[in-house]
């Protein structure tokens, strides 16, 4: 019997493509990236003092679309690609059209398709390291880190336990969707860049640094959760029962975790804090990340009070108490929010991992490879930047903030922004007389013409 005229095959629609699953993965990829830009843009951009407002949004972004470049040109064929050693793959572009029209390694799915999802995660990836550093980071410093860290960092964990020809994937290593190659990965890097080549920001910076929007900082939040749904549920790269298994356990997870933290906060400090609100938010999302799809959702349950009270402690307590901890300055505390909640969520899916969930997914975690890998070449890459530019900023830089580093500021709340226009927005530049005809344009903004 004939197939229907849709779903009949041709060049464009191969028999192996399941037509489904390709529109779901780009999908999912599509809120992942939205996490990124404009989610984690939003959330850098509000948390922050108003005078790093800019800098710290602009991080984020150059890193979103500085990892594509290098993704497409090596990255992730070294990620993903022919087995070059046993925990990196060969460097090799990805922009051939006979190669992005295959079938990728894994589901029914083209390669564009998976150079597209993949993407996305190292692009967050590098964006959350951003997070320990924001405030003192020289902006020309990560615009080198950026790609090196991609090169020299990523693909290396990426490949050795996402890749089916990577060690530690054949050894049954699970990690679902990233809490060991994205979370634990991000948040050791973050903390010793910042331990021991940037340095902490400014006195007065690390004793008082307030959101400059609360609100906009809890739009960033929304959509980075809501685009958690792309980042669990898109990992099993088919339309699944074990896909919508990962949606419900995140946001189960994720809202528990959430409220557990605003409790313990309201318990030991008096008040409902919503950044604390927003910081249970986020371990709730990554400690659920390796285990999404293979636990059950009472599991999301105990693992959401866990992420919601272990972190707390940890940034709360611990980071107070100790003074090795206490000498780092990790301004969006990657360290607790991504590390520990990461290498939480790891243990936790060894003893939650339901077996019939694992048949249809993986087996057993692992965290020292991925702990010595980070320390390790992020050491070395902020040793080599510091020969080429410094890791931070001067501290002329660092007293005034976006304006000396971009010539830009974040809110014209004198004079409609008149001091500080930049350059790029304006034909005319300081010196030049702007034409009378447009001066006596009026407030609709119509020009009258001569």
């Amino acid at each position: 019997m004939a197939l229907p005229l849709n779903l009949a095959t041709d060049e464009g629609s191969p028999d192996w493509l399941n037509k489904g699953d390709n529109a779901w993965q780009l999908t999912a990829a599509t809120l992942v990236g939205m996490q990124s830009v404009p989610g984690l843009v939003i959330l850098y951009g509000s948390i922050v003092k108003k005078k790093w407002a800019v800098n710290s949004a602009f991080m984020a972004l150059y890193a979103f679309a500085a990892v594509l470049i290098c993704w497409v040109g090596w990255g992730y064929q070294m990620a993903f690609g022919d087995k070059f050693i046993p925990f990196l793959g060969q460097p090799d572009v990805a922009l051939d059209q006979k190669f992005l029209l295959r079938r990728t390694f894994v589901g029914y799915l083209p390669n564009a398709t998976m150079v597209y999802f993949q993407f996305v995660f190292a692009a967050i990836t590098l964006i959350l390291i951003a997070g320990a550093l924001l405030g003192r980071m020289n902006f020309h410093a990560w615009m080198i880190f950026v790609p090196l860290w991609l090169t020299f960092s990523y693909t290396i964990t990426a490949y050795s336990i996402w890749c089916p020809t990577g060690w530690l994937y054949k050894k049954g290593i699970i990690d679902y969707s990233g809490g060991y190659v994205i979370h634990l990965s991000s948040g050791v890097a973050g903390f010793t860049a910042a331990f021991w080549q940037v340095g902490p920001r400014t006195n007065k910076d690390r004793e008082r640094f307030p959101p400059n929007n609360i609100l906009l900082m809890l739009a960033g939040a929304g959509l980075l959760w809501m685009g958690w749904t792309g980042f669990n549920g898109g990992d099993p790269y088919t339309v699944s029962v074990d896909a919508s298994l990962a949606v419900l356990n995140t946001h189960v997870c994720t809202a528990t975790s959430l409220l557990v933290w605003l409790l313990l906060d309201i318990i030991f400090f008096g008040k409902p804090s919503v950044i604390g609100a927003i910081q249970g938010m986020i371990t709730g999302l990554v400690c659920i990340t390796p285990a999404a799809g293979v636990v059950q959702g009472w599991a999301a349950i105990i693992m959401g009070m866990l992420s919601g009270s272990i972190p707390w402690y940890t940034m709360m307590v611990l980071h107070k108490k100790i003074s090795f901890l206490k000498h780092v300055d990790d301004t969006m505390a990657i360290f607790h929010t991504h590390a520990i909640a990461g290498s939480l969520g790891g243990i936790l899916t060894g003893i939650f991992a339901e077996p019939k969930l694992c048949r249809i997914f993986y087996l057993v975690p692992e965290i020292l490879f991925v702990v010595f890998t980070n320390v390790i070449m992020t050491s070395i890459i902020c040793v080599v930047i510091k020969f080429v530019v410094p890791l931070r900023l001067s501290e002329e830089q660092l007293s005034t903030g976006d304006d000396a580093i971009h010539g830009e500021e974040a809110y014209a709340l004198w004079g409609d922004g008149e001091k500080y226009q930049s350059r790029h927005n304006s034909f005319y530049t300081a010196d030049q007389e702007i034409p009378q005809s447009t001066k006596s344009a009026g407030a609709g903004g119509q020009v009258e013409m001569a």
